[in-house]
């Protein structure tokens, strides 16, 4: 299978780094123009570097725009004013151990709030400008990077799990609103993936605790996440590889779906 964006212009949130960069790459290497996106203005420029040296043949420009806030959105818009294709990747969450439901109870409305306007309102922003555009043209790729934990809910990070749940219902309902016009809307469950954050996560417990990193993985999977199938974490490219296909034309049968990249981890069949 050749896939080739050749022409074809992507918008890449959150992008400097992670889950993020690694489908960044993979568009550019197949020939689309890339536009890399994060709220510090030297990682973005040292990120766009990087790319151009290693994708000479793809035009990469970075965008530095908070998309937690309508303002960073505007700005996003007002320099990357038209894409082919939106992989609405940016998100984090609020890292907290559980011991019971009084920490639940102790998650105040920042924390809920803060969440919903960068993993959820983000997305809707971006494709209340983009997708109208898309159906205009009767081509365009949407992707909302969710989790696994979206249905396999973390009591543990339960504001996350919720803003990911929401994306789900956000891109099914996105696909179902441009049915018919060659525009394809999905969304893809990772699992616990090596990427930055949860990396770096991961190498802390290490240090702390003496062990290596891997085996802090095989940990974290034996407590929180005892389904895996696959046993360890993912890598980053392989969740990009799942984002690069359904961009293509190859996958223009594929919409409105919840794709997992989650190494088995949710038990389930479907």
């Amino acid at each position: 299978m050749m896939i080739d964006f050749t022409g074809r212009k992507a918008i890449v949130t959150g992008s400097t780094a992670g889950i993020g960069r690694a489908i960044a790459e993979g568009l550019a290497r197949a020939g689309a123009s890339v536009v890399i996106n994060g709220r510090n203005a030297a990682r973005v420029n040292a990120v766009v570097r990087e790319m151009q040296l290693a994708f000479p043949r793809s035009e990469i420009v970075g965008v530095t725009a908070d998309l937690a806030t309508a303002e960073g959105a505007e700005a996003l818009f007002a320099q990357a004013p038209d894409a082919d294709i939106l992989v609405n990747n940016v998100g984090t969450a609020h890292m907290r151990e559980y011991h019971g439901i009084e920490d639940i109870a102790k998650i105040p409305d920042e924390d809920w709030l803060s969440l919903f306007q960068l993993n959820v309102m983000s997305g809707v922003r971006a494709s209340r400008h983009y997708l109208p555009q898309m159906v205009a043209k009767g081509w365009g790729r949407m992707v909302f990077v969710s989790s696994e934990s979206a249905v396999n809910i973390p009591k543990e990070l339960l504001d996350y799990g919720v803003t990911k749940t929401a994306q789900l219902a956000v891109s099914r309902g996105l696909a179902e609103a441009v049915a018919g016009s060659g525009v394809t809307v999905n969304a893809i469950l990772p699992g616990p993936t090596r990427s930055e954050a949860l990396g770096s996560l991961m190498a802390q417990q290490a240090e702390a605790q003496g062990i290596t990193q891997q085996a802090a993985e095989q940990a974290f999977l034996t407590s929180l996440r005892p389904t895996s199938l696959i046993q360890r974490f993912a890598t980053t490219d392989e969740v990009a590889n799942m984002v690069v296909y359904i961009c293509s034309d190859q996958a223009s049968a594929t919409t409105g779906a919840a794709l997992r990249v989650d190494g088995g981890v949710v038990r389930f069949v479907a």
